[in-house]
């Protein structure tokens, strides 16, 4: 029914959006828009070109949007204006109501674009505007004199004298961003104001602000240049003038708006800052890390920023209120408080989860967590989930072999790094210690089980908003087999495949990882943005050297009486995405991962290994179905298909993004890619120099329905090359409906 109403709309439009003017009154015309034209023959092509687009831009106001050239928001606006019906009410927050060029005042918008040019060098400019019209349309059409640009002679900043704002100011001049010989712009001019308060804040003058200085324009210099004078305004007050430092700091971990008096005869010194806090709600030394101004220190805006925001992500406090107080005696001091509102200390969530993968498994799961956001007063977050979930697939190659999980989870986290050595940053994030604690039980059905133990002790820390470190110091995993069922053994007999065995191996690994992220991705302004993230896993090194460990020689070593797992493992991930216009965006992604087994393993752990395919990865093809190399996974006994497994992955991604309307973003994709094991071993194929040879490609299309708190996906992906040939020698496959792969998920693929 939704389809038959959306084939209707897009053939009502089609056949409709060229009449959309007969429904214009007699004595109005339908606005399409403004052109801006300039006039003066003497301004270079490429300053022509960026007056022309600034000054359309300021056309107010936009005329009715098109898609493919038709106005279908003004089409649905009449169509549904009655709303007679329930599709007309739906349909009619699409509409948009019809711009009457009437609507465009021509004398206000050549005044702004005037002014606009005046303030970009261009003096002596003038804009006029006029209308052209057909019988039902007309434009607004805006010529431009521009005049000569006025560019910058010189720049004088005060002399450096006894006065130390003077002095300040002037040491601010290296990094000025008026520059002689550049074009005089008044945005550029607030912007140096701007630059230069935020200096002298960095330098203890708590009161100054950009309003107390003043840049005057001497535009009588010959050939159209103008002279440049930074000055201080005379009637600047005296606190203006005054480098201050800090006094006291006081810290209130339990505020509320009921508390009206500040209690400082209950503060208790803790050392270079005050607690006030009678009901003992925060251990005093929760704070050496977030309070990082100091008694005597010259008042930085830097240092108090990096203080708010470290108090924000200590984690246990909802609001953060900072207050300065003057109070000079002989010379300029502050008072720094600090109003903490806290979060309620214990919360209980109950999370249920539904998803779909390209394998035709539908899933379903539950979670419930219990956090406490202060757990010992120190500011610890102690978290712990218990989760249950289901993985059905009720048709297809897998009937009847679904997956089941369910398990416990605990997480610790410290806003500071226990450790011997005593780091100390400044910057405005909190450096945390995470120890995770985690049991799974994994059931496949009619297949096996496996009980999975797991651990981790380790650090993060970001120098900066772009970049993340992650230390884990220690690692622990244990995987063993709870049951295996003859139905699997006797699969792993027939098939020869060593990856199956692999799977319900004991397994146990101890080590270290480091990994490292870039993002700016979330800076919406940028037209490129960067993520990567790299990740470095070792596994036992040290024991296997030591104890001489060589699978291949014979000598397997145990730790409790279990195999050890002995790797090195290399992860890169790079996304790089390019803005081309307002509402579309190229989306790219390449993966390099590489594991090597040595010493007591011939084979990555399989919770280690790699995997490829699916709703993130290729979705022309089922998830963890392609690999390694040229295997074709084909049913085994019973009819189960194993997941394809490899020591080495090489994927690369690429999307284009297109906002259709509203919340409705379109999607073109294609991918390709392959994975491989390290060794030559049976079921599966080593990795070569003619590896690109063997990469899985394919492309699609889909929607995304962006909410902002919650992305709906939708991809149809075509398989276009195999990694194996078949019957008849060829790697391509048909595009074909019959072969498209659906995937429906949460959220973006990258």
């Amino acid at each position: 029914m939704i389809k038959r109403i959306i084939y209707l709309l897009l053939l009502g439009v089609l056949l409709n959006s060229c009449s959309t003017t007969k429904y214009i009154p007699a004595n109005e015309k339908l606005y399409t828009g403004g052109e801006v034209k300039v006039a003066d023959k003497n301004i270079a092509k490429g300053d022509a070109s960026n007056i022309k687009s600034e000054m359309k831009a300021l056309i107010r106001p936009v005329p009715n949007s098109k898609l493919l050239g038709m106005r279908i928001k003004l089409w649905l606006y009449y169509k549904t204006k009655n709303r007679s019906n329930f599709i007309q009410k739906f349909l009619s927050k699409y509409g948009q109501p019809p711009v009457f060029v009437s609507q465009v005042n021509l004398e206000k918008n050549s005044e702004i674009m005037q002014n606009r040019l005046q303030n970009e060098s261009y003096f002596q400019s003038t804009v006029k505007g006029d209308t052209v019209g057909k019988e039902r349309t007309a434009k607004a059409v805006f010529t431009v004199n521009a005049g000569p640009s006025y560019t910058i002679n010189k720049v004088s900043f005060p002399s450096a004298t006894d006065n130390s704002l003077d002095t300040a100011v002037r040491g601010t001049m290296k990094e000025t961003l008026l520059k002689p010989g550049e074009k005089y712009n008044l945005d550029v001019i607030k912007s140096e104001r701007i630059r230069i308060d935020s200096r002298l804040k960095e330098e203890g003058f708590f009161y100054f602000s950009p309003e107390h200085l003043i840049i005057r324009v001497d535009s009588t210099v010959s050939d159209h240049k103008v002279d440049l004078v930074v000055r201080i305004k005379p009637e600047t007050p005296d606190q203006a003038r005054w480098i201050y430092t800090i006094r006291n700091l006081y810290v209130y971990p339990n505020y509320s708006l009921r508390d009206t008096s500040l209690k400082l005869d209950q503060a208790v010194p803790y050392r270079w800052y005050n607690i006030v806090d009678p009901r003992k709600t925060a251990r005093p030394y929760l704070f050496a890390n977030t309070v990082l101004l100091r008694p005597n220190d010259t008042y930085s805006r830097t240092t108090h920023n990096n203080s708010l925001n470290r108090f924000i992500n200590l984690g246990p406090y909802r609001y953060v209120k900072n207050r300065f107080e003057d109070v000079t005696p002989d010379s300029p001091k502050l008072d720094v408080y600090y109003f903490l509102t806290p979060y309620k200390r214990k919360s209980l969530q109950l999370d249920l989860l539904g998803r779909t993968s390209s394998a035709n498994y539908t899933g379903s799961q539950i979670n419930l967590s219990w956090r406490n956001r202060n757990a010992f007063k120190g500011g610890e977050l102690l978290t712990v989930s218990l989760f249950g979930s289901t993985d059905v697939q009720a048709g297809g190659q897998n009937g009847g072999f679904n997956v089941f999980q369910y398990g416990a989870q605990t997480s610790l986290s410290w806003p500071r790094l226990i450790s011997p050595f005593n780091f100390r940053s400044d910057n405005a994030y909190i450096p945390r210690t995470t120890l995770t604690l985690n049991y799974t039980s994994v059931v496949r059905q009619k297949l096996y089980s496996l009980n999975s133990f797991s651990g981790s002790f380790g650090y993060q820390f970001k120098p900066n908003l772009h970049k993340l470190n992650e230390l884990n110091i220690l690692e622990v995993n244990y995987v063993k087999p709870r049951s295996v069922s003859q139905l699997y053994t006797d699969s792993i007999a027939k098939s020869n495949n060593p990856a199956l065995k692999h799977v319900i191996d004991p397994q146990f690994t101890v080590g270290v990882s480091y990994a490292y992220t870039f993002d700016n991705t979330t800076e919406d302004y940028r037209t490129n943005s960067l993520y990567y993230r790299g990740k470095l896993s070792l596994s036992n090194n040290l024991l296997g050297i030591i104890s001489g460990a060589d699978t291949l020689g014979g000598k397997v070593k145990t730790l409790f009486g279990t195999p050890f797992n002995q790797y090195v493992k290399l992860e890169n991930e790079v996304r790089f995405f390019h803005k081309i216009t307002t509402g579309t965006k190229l989306a790219t992604r390449f993966l390099v991962g590489v594991g090597l087994p040595y010493g007591n393993s011939t084979v990555l752990p399989y919770s280690q290994q790699f995997f490829i395919g699916g709703p993130n990865s290729l979705r022309g093809f089922r998830a963890r179905s392609i690999g390694p190399g040229t295997v074709n996974s084909t049913a085994l006994n019973g009819g189960f298909v194993a997941d394809q497994s490899g020591d080495i992955k090489v994927e690369a991604n690429v999307e284009y993004r297109a906002k259709l309307f509203s919340i409705v973003y379109g999607a073109l994709f294609a991918d390709a890619g392959n994975i491989w094991n390290y060794n030559t071993r049976t079921g599966g194929d080593a990795f070569t120099k003619d590896f690109y040879k063997q990469f899985a490609v394919d492309a699609g299309f889909g929607l995304r329905f962006d909410a902002t708190v919650l992305v709906l996906r939708t991809d149809l992906g075509f398989p276009l090359l195999r990694p194996f040939p078949n019957a008849a020698g060829s790697r391509s496959v048909p595009l074909s409906f019959n072969n498209a792969i659906f995937n429906l998920a949460i959220g973006y693929p990258f």
